[in-house]
């Protein structure tokens, strides 16, 4: 982040599901909009606020990631850094518009659920390890990063936050008796 962006979060609907472009080098961009609109209490009810719409552009895994994952009408959060561009339009007049340079963007879990899987990191750099809980897998879920790039094992089943935890997950319980953890103190 270069000094002076101006960071922004949003929390809105998409307005359409996300588009899927990749530039001519490969790299993968998926643009989308969001509004937002703020509910304001006036005379005894709740009424929609002027609403705000933002183009939003994310890149390379992230994107195919979102394509993936969002469709239109989802509540979302986007944070990334506000950027301002002007352009003339065929008609010669001057315009300005405000875009977001998306670093992260998910779904709301304020009005509905969501069910998180890990996709495959290429070079590793997931605390050392790759992504335990990927392979056999069933019905998605959240495997970690503290694994050593194998699938579950002897058809072992991650469903989420819900299921089963894999065998080797640190968070599952407590360390058996005499597991070489010093005591009763986390081995970390």
């Amino acid at each position: 982040m270069a000094q002076g962006d101006v960071q922004i979060t949003v929390v809105g609907n998409l307005v359409a599901d996300p588009e899927l472009k990749y530039t001519q080098n490969g790299t993968a961009v998926a643009n989308f909009r969001v509004a937002s609109t703020p509910r304001v209490y006036r005379d005894g009810q709740w009424v929609d606020g002027e609403g705000l719409f933002l183009t939003c552009s994310l890149w390379r895994e992230a994107a195919e990631n979102a394509v993936e994952s969002l469709s239109k009408g989802m509540r979302v959060i986007v944070q990334g850094r506000l950027r301002q561009r002007s352009y003339e339009t065929r008609e010669g007049e001057r315009r300005t518009v405000f875009e977001v340079e998306v670093d992260e963007v998910g779904p709301s879990l304020k009005f509905a659920r969501a069910q998180v899987t890990r996709t495959p990191r290429n070079g590793g750099g997931n605390f050392g390890g790759g992504n335990r809980g990927q392979g056999g897998n069933a019905g998605g879920g959240f495997g970690g990063g503290f694994g050593d790039n194998q699938g579950n094992q002897g058809g072992q089943s991650n469903r989420g936050f819900g299921g089963g935890a894999p065998a080797e997950d640190p968070w599952n319980s407590a360390p058996p008796a005499g597991g070489g953890f010093g005591g009763d103190e986390p081995p970390f």
